[in-house]
């Protein structure tokens, strides 16, 4: 689309982010497609919760996975300071993420910690 401007795309593409995080919770991290289908069907059309047993059980359709937690917090962080800004980002990591984590996979917002935050 041409007639977009700059701030219109990286607005898309910041939603789009948004959304495909939530649109993939439920369905996330399925390593068999017939298990995937046996579980969501041919074609996923909309939010869906995690079945039990899954990573992110107990999350909502529509969530958001840690990842998407963590790309909120670093808007958050870029609109409030006008552009990266290292110890203003690092700050809200440990004040706002590492203290819902447990040091488990399976903790925190999202339901699922992967090992990279584990280990930060």
């Amino acid at each position: 689309m041409p007639h977009m401007t700059f701030p219109d795309r990286a607005a898309g593409a910041i939603m789009g982010a948004f959304i495909g995080d939530a649109l993939g919770l439920g369905p996330h991290w399925y390593y068999s497609l017939s298990d995937l289908r046996r579980d969501y069907g041919d074609w996923i059309t909309g939010y869906t919760d995690p079945k039990p047993g899954r990573y992110h059980e107990g999350c909502k359709a529509g969530q958001l996975s840690q990842a998407g937690f963590i790309l909120a917090l670093t808007l958050r962080s870029l609109v409030e300071c006008g552009g990266y800004d290292e110890d203003d980002f690092t700050r809200r990591m440990d004040e706002e993420l590492f203290p819902l984590l447990d040091g488990t996979p399976v903790s925190g917002p999202g339901g699922y910690t992967s090992q990279s935050i584990r280990e930060a």
